[in-house]
Formats: C-alpha cells, sequence, structure tokens
C-alpha cells in the first residue's frame, strides 16, 4: 500500500481521437510519441511521482496498444539481451517500474468523461482517486501537477482540480471555475460551469485535465443527468460536490502542452526535444541553423 494520500490514478483513454486522423484510424491518440515517448506514458509517469500504485485505464475498442505498451514483451526483451543492448532493455522495462499494477476497464459507449469515470468505479472502490487526462500534457518540472495537488489534497482532504489561466474568448472549450474573485493560486470553488460563453463565464479559469477526488464523485455521477450530446459531464457532478464536501481550485506551476489538438501536439514534441539530454543540443542548433537560413 502506498504512503501516498491516493494510492490509485484513473485514465480514460477511451476517445476515437478522431482531430488527428488518420493518425488514429487503428491507433489510440495516447500512443502519439512526444519525441521518444507516448503521452499515455508521461501520464503514467506523473501518476507515479505523485505516489499512484494503481493505474485504471478506461477503455475501448482500438485501444489494445495501450495493453500491450506497459505489458511485458518476451520476444523483445529476449532479443535485446542476447545482443547485449542492455541501455535498450533498461528503457523497456523502465515503461513500468516494479510494484506497479495496471488495470483495464471498457467504456462500451462515449457517453462523456462523467461517465468514463464512473466506469472506473469498481476497480477504485471508496477511497480518493486520481484522473490525468494524457491529452493535456503538462510539465510541471520537479513537481508534477499530479504531487501539487496530492500536497493540497493531503493538507485539506477535500477534492482539488487543476486550472489555468486562458483567454476569455477561448472559455466555451473548457469546464470553468467561479473562484469569487479570489486572486489566490489555491482557492475554494463557489461554481463550475461546463463551456460558458465568453460574455457569461464566471471567471477565466479553466480546469485542465487533473483531478483529485473523493468517492462520493461516483453517487453523484450515477444521478448526473446527462447534458449536450448525451454525454454526462464530470463537471456537472463536481457541482455537486461543491455544496457537499466542498472542491478547491489549484492554479498550477507547470507548462500545458494541449495535445489533443495538432498545433499543441507540435509545440510539446519542439519544446521537449529542446530538453531532451541526448537530442537536446543538436535540435537547438539544427532550429538556429534554420532560422539564420530562413532569415
Amino acid at each position: 500500500m502506498s504512503s501516498s494520500v491516493i494510492d490509485t490514478v484513473v485514465f480514460p483513454v477511451a476517445g476515437l481521437g478522431t482531430r488527428f486522423l488518420p493518425a488514429t484510424k487503428a491507433s489510440p491518440k495516447e500512443m502519439l510519441p512526444v519525441v521518444d515517448k507516448p503521452l499515455i506514458q508521461y501520464a503514467v509517469e506523473e501518476a507515479i511521482d505523485a505516489g499512484a500504485r494503481t493505474l485504471v485505464f478506461v477503455t475501448g475498442r482500438t485501444k489494445r496498444a495501450l495493453e500491450d505498451h506497459f505489458d511485458m514483451a518476451y520476444e523483445l526483451e529476449t532479443e535485446l539481451a542476447s545482443r547485449g543492448k542492455q541501455k535498450l532493455l533498461d528503457t523497456v522495462h523502465d515503461v513500468l517500474p516494479e510494484g506497479i499494477t495496471c488495470v483495464y476497464v471498457r467504456q462500451r459507449e462515449a457517453l462523456g468523461l462523467g461517465h468514463a469515470v464512473l466506469c472506473a468505479r469498481p476497480l477504485v472502490g471508496n477511497r480518493p482517486f486520481g484522473v490525468i487526462l494524457a491529452d493535456d500534457l503538462i510539465d510541471g518540472g520537479e513537481r508534477s501537477v499530479m504531487k501539487q495537488l496530492a500536497e493540497r489534497f493531503g493538507a485539506s482532504g477535500r477534492s482539488v482540480i487543476s486550472v489555468e489561466r486562458v483567454p476569455r474568448e477561448r472559455t466555451n472549450q473548457y469546464g470553468v471555475v467561479d473562484l469569487g474573485g479570489s486572486e489566490e493560486s489555491f482557492a475554494p470553488i463557489r461554481g463550475i460551469v461546463e463551456k460558458p460563453d465568453p460574455a457569461d463565464a464566471p471567471s477565466n479559469l479553466a480546469v485542465v485535465g487533473r483531478y483529485l477526488l473523493t468517492p462520493r464523485i461516483f453517487e453523484l455521477l450515477e444521478t448526473t443527468a446527462p447534458g449536450s450530446g448525451g454525454e454526462i459531464q464530470l463537471t456537472d457532478a463536481i457541482a455537486g460536490l461543491l455544496d457537499e464536501q466542498g472542491v478547491d481550485a489549484l492554479e498550477f506551476a507547470g507548462k500545458h502542452y494541449d495535445c489533443g489538438s495538432k498545433m499543441g501536439y507540435l509545440r510539446a514534441n519542439v519544446e521537449y526535444a529542446l530538453k531532451h539530454p541526448e537530442l537536446g543540443p543538436e535540435f537547438s542548433a539544427w532550429l538556429a541553423q534554420r532560422n539564420r537560413e530562413n532569415d
């Protein structure tokens, strides 16, 4: 049992990734690589960094590659070992450290993020848990965002979600929180609205892909009515949690890349390539040379 305040993190990975077709026609969007690791691996590393030891993947059809990625690859490992490729073998082993358990459950219908989280209930049980959306890649430096949330939860015992400031004209793309005008980076949430029009948005603080929730959220999700498109919204259930237990918002420290969009994904690849221990210097020099040639 982990000594962390959270032992379990849920990864809703059943989405179709239509914005990246045809690349995602037969391969999960979460397996898109940022330099040399797929998005889902960055998410898993963040969960483990925060203390999680049980990883719950809410999957759908065409997602088998996710399970294979975190499984043992006997043929590959045997081949690498026989050729003395110890560095590459260590890289394969590091995909999932010892003591980490992966479990999988199917979301049979695309009924929204809230429904995906609810699908994980039998595997989470009656304990606090994290939720990470893998296509929201966040570079938190030495303190991952999930670890930041876990530290706040450990102090307060209240659910906490990550937020960041976005241009007001983009509030209709996010869940947006109302902090009652507070300018603090950590504050109680007074209200939460899913994709409000800019004129109606209570703030420009958008919910971004990281949640640490108490198990009460499952009961609220069970009674949450579907919204537009017949989807069960997680933000609607969180709104109910506000009244019963209180929920906090943390304006996290870190750089967010929306890898659900092509531009965000390309930006992430450039930034992660620049800081890559092996590729960084050469890639940086190439960019500088390219810029000179195009001046």
